[in-house]
């Protein structure tokens, strides 16, 4: 079986924690590759930049709707950290400490989506 294959059979029995967990892991890992990235590859940069803040823009959308099960309090964290890596997003263009800001938040959230057992969340 091919890895394209294996990779569509384990995200159809996937439940939801577990594909923003893998999530979260690809596009911080991209982030962390990004910060490396010269002058020359500021295009890249942007791209895994860009890909966080559509993440975030989706699970702020997610948090709006009426239908989401989640708590009221942690829908209004999720949308206000949204927001934060929105703004953190410009700065991280030329800011290695801000691509680390962002880095950290979504580490932050990994560790509370790990499946029970898996201890610190590690995005590398």
């Amino acid at each position: 079986m091919s890895y394209q294959a294996y990779q569509t059979a384990a995200s159809r029995t996937e439940d939801p924690r577990s594909a923003e967990y893998r999530l979260f892991g690809q596009v911080t890992r991209a982030m962390m590759a990004a910060r490396e990235y010269g002058p020359s590859q500021l295009s890249k940069r942007a791209d895994a930049l860009d890909w966080n803040r559509r993440m975030w823009t989706a699970f702020a959308a997610d948090c709006s709707s009426e239908s989401n099960g989640l708590p009221e309090s942690l829908r209004a964290a999720i949308i206000s950290l949204s927001i934060f890596v929105s703004r953190q997003t410009s700065e991280a263009i030329r800011d290695n400490d801000a691509v680390d800001t962002l880095v950290e938040i979504n580490r932050t959230i990994m560790q509370g989506l790990a499946p029970q057992g898996q201890g610190e969340a590690s995005a590398a």
